[in-house]
């Protein structure tokens, strides 16, 4: 990163911690005094909604169990193997613990794939931002050539040949004529995200409850505000809100980098630039970085101080903050862990295609 492109960054995230502390000086209710240590932390977060819709979205269970069977449903994919779920296995935290994904015919993809969980609360979709919401992210990954290769066309011929889908569809969507629609896969598959959150002791502790934290965590988070890491990773999911400029260690040593979000903008300012990524369930969603080129919290912790901060953190700090990034480690919701049972294939669904 130059020196120009540094001092606009530094400058962003002045400009984003002024305004998530103007956003969030309220306490959330509460009968207990809050410590300073809570207040402090309440000046860039918040706990987690009760859910991720909203106002004027469609919501409904049956929406929701819907969108639950298609984030499952592998025969959307051309080969007829490959679901949201492959990627973003609720097993491991809604991603994959790869450093890139496999997708279809053993292709690569270009970046980590990252966690599902809490994505709803993300100002955009992908670590490029190509996307503003989970509705419209979740339909891009099964068109992708490398990742599910099917089509649109392919989509719907499959979900009209089961007789459950078309009912389920016409009972979700009442007041469409023809709700067999592909953004309507969409809307379901964004419905059942919005209710992925994962509430955590650091959920507790915003809520009022001081002991929520152990010593070494609540040390770990003032460490945490002490250098200035909630510079980028405030608001509810501890960052998701931001992009920064940023190239990994392995990106610089081989001298090949990722445009980022560039390639969606085309802003020069944009080159290397990447949506700085949610905290929680950190510990639980290795390999970091945008590439997955670093198998390590702690690694990842002094790299990012060093890049995005310009401080050496001593091993002493460095310890503290990954004990505090443990605390953000949720629940995977119980209904997400229930797999659903799918309905059986037709003599009209399209067969697997291997090429």
């Amino acid at each position: 990163m130059n020196k120009i492109q540094r001092l606009i960054v530094q400058s962003a995230f002045l400009l984003i911690a002024a305004v998530v502390v103007f956003t969030h000086c309220a306490s959330p209710e509460t009968d207990q005094e809050l410590t300073e240590l809570q207040e402090l932390a309440l000046t860039f977060t918040e706990p987690l909604p009760e859910h991720a819709f909203e106002e004027g979205m469609p919501r409904s269970d049956e929406l929701i169990d819907l969108g639950k069977m298609l984030f499952f449903e592998p025969r959307l994919s051309k080969s007829g193997l490959i679901s949201c779920h492959t990627c973003h296995n609720f097993a491991t935290f809604g991603a994959d613990i790869l450093p890139v994904s496999i997708g279809h015919m053993w292709q690569k993809g270009p970046r980590n794939a990252p966690t599902v969980l809490n994505a709803a609360l993300h100002g955009s979709q992908f670590w490029d931002g190509r996307e503003p919401d989970v509705e419209s992210q979740a339909l891009v990954p099964i068109l992708d050539e490398v990742e599910m290769a099917a089509t649109e066309e392919h989509v719907i011929e499959v979900l009209t040949s089961m007789p459950e889908y078309v009912e389920r569809f016409r009972e979700v969507f009442p007041e469409e004529e023809n709700p067999m629609v592909y953004e309507n896969v969409g809307v379901a598959i964004g419905a059942f995200e919005r209710i992925l959150l994962t509430y955590s002791p650091f959920d507790d502790f915003l809520r009022g409850d001081a002991a929520a934290l152990t010593e070494e965590e609540k040390e770990g988070l003032r460490v945490f505000a002490d250098v200035g890491c909630q510079s980028c990773h405030g608001g509810p999911v501890l960052g998701g809100n931001a992009f920064s400029v940023f190239e990994t260690p392995a990106e610089r040593e081989s001298g090949e980098s990722d445009p980022g979000r560039f390639d969606i903008t085309g802003n020069p300012m944009h080159m290397n630039s990447f949506k700085v990524p949610s905290l929680l369930n950190i510990a639980k969603t290795y390999p970091y970085l945008h590439d997955g080129s670093v198998w390590s919290l702690s690694e990842t912790v002094d790299i990012v101080a060093v890049d995005m901060l310009g401080r050496e953190l001593s091993p002493e700090d460095n310890s503290s903050i990954v004990a505090f990034l443990h605390s953000l480690t949720g629940e995977v919701p119980a209904y997400a862990l229930e797999i659903p049972v799918l309905p059986p294939s037709t003599a009209d669904t399209p067969r697997p295609v291997f090429d």
